[in-house]
């Protein structure tokens, strides 16, 4: 049985094989490699907050030099899915993706944990008189639904929503990716030949206090793939952060209050809400770098990145 079929990142199948099958796949010569797929899940966890409070800039916006957005792109937000009908988003499920076929999370991309939501609104929340104001504040947000409501999925769901951004995108877009897990070889050449075509990707780095090159997809490297480090409001280094040659940049991502689930607004910690303050920098198309940040484990400090 055929699950998914990838033809616009990398090119090949997810299937479930029996020993026997397994043995024949192996042994046809079109096949490059064959992995086991693997459960792969969001970043930290968070709570629910307030619905429609009076409209605050957080310091991460500030930070990175976020501003109202003008241009023609849009952000693929690989994630739990988004709050469709959030206030303080202009979300397109029209050009969404969902991973799921079966169970409530197969019914809609609705965002039934919040993971997605947050990630959005630092992305792009509108700059209103309510919640809180995006790095690129109003742009257009798509959901692709790679995780469940716990969470959770797995590395052919997130390949297929890589592959669908890939059909789906182009030239000016970023894809913003808060999740990670074991290495995997099709999930980084997914990203790799999806970034060739021209979107941006920021990878979170990873809350393992560890090597990310040890993670997928934070160590993968290539043309418009950006890995990213998480810091607080002090410019001081996460201790859960990941580190390492792969970090391109290192962002706000230490009590980084945003959007949530059923249109609320919440605080979360973790590279998954750096990596969103690089992707709405990497939207506006224009970059540069602010200082490094402190104590990087590594000795080798990552460049602040903000909106040139």
């Amino acid at each position: 049985k055929i699950m998914n079929i990838y033809a616009n990142s990398i090119s090949g199948f997810s299937t479930t094989l029996n020993d026997l099958e397994l043995a024949k796949v192996l042994a046809d010569h079109r096949v490059d490699f064959v992995e086991k797929d693997i459960m792969i899940n969001k970043g930290k966890p968070g709570g629910g907050g307030g619905s429609k409070p009076s409209q605050t800039v957080p310091y991460g916006i500030t930070r990175v030099n976020g501003t109202s957005y003008t241009g023609s792109g849009i952000a693929w937000i690989i994630d739990t899915g988004v709050d469709l009908d959030h206030p303080d988003l202009n979300v397109d499920a029209s050009k969404g993706f969902n991973a799921f076929t079966t169970g409530k999370d197969g019914q809609s991309l609705d965002d039934g944990n919040g993971h997605g939501t947050h990630c959005a609104g630092i992305v792009a929340a509108k700059n209103n008189s309510i919640g809180v104001v995006g790095v690129a504040a109003g742009a257009t947000v798509v959901p692709v639904k790679v995780l469940n409501s716990q969470g959770s999925g797995s590395y052919s769901g997130v390949i297929a929503g890589v592959d669908h951004a890939a059909s789906k995108g182009k030239t000016g877009d970023v894809a913003n990716m808060s999740l990670g897990g074991p290495t995997s070889l099709a999930l980084d050449n997914a990203v790799k030949s999806a970034a060739a075509n021209g979107i941006k990707f920021a990878l979170a780095a990873g809350n393992e206090s560890d090597d990310a090159n040890n993670h997928s997809p934070a160590r993968t490297n290539g043309t418009n793939i950006y890995t990213i480090s998480a810091m607080n409001s002090s410019d001081a280094w996460a201790s859960f952060s990941n580190y390492g040659s792969s970090v391109d940049f290192c962002a706000p991502g230490v009590s980084i209050y945003s959007t949530y689930k059923g249109g609320t607004y919440t605080t979360l910690s973790g590279t998954s809400m750096a990596a969103p303050h690089a992707a709405g920098v990497l939207l506006h198309g224009s970059w540069t770098t602010d200082g490094t940040v402190k104590n990087d484990p590594d000795s080798s400090p990552d460049a602040i990145i903000k909106r040139n």
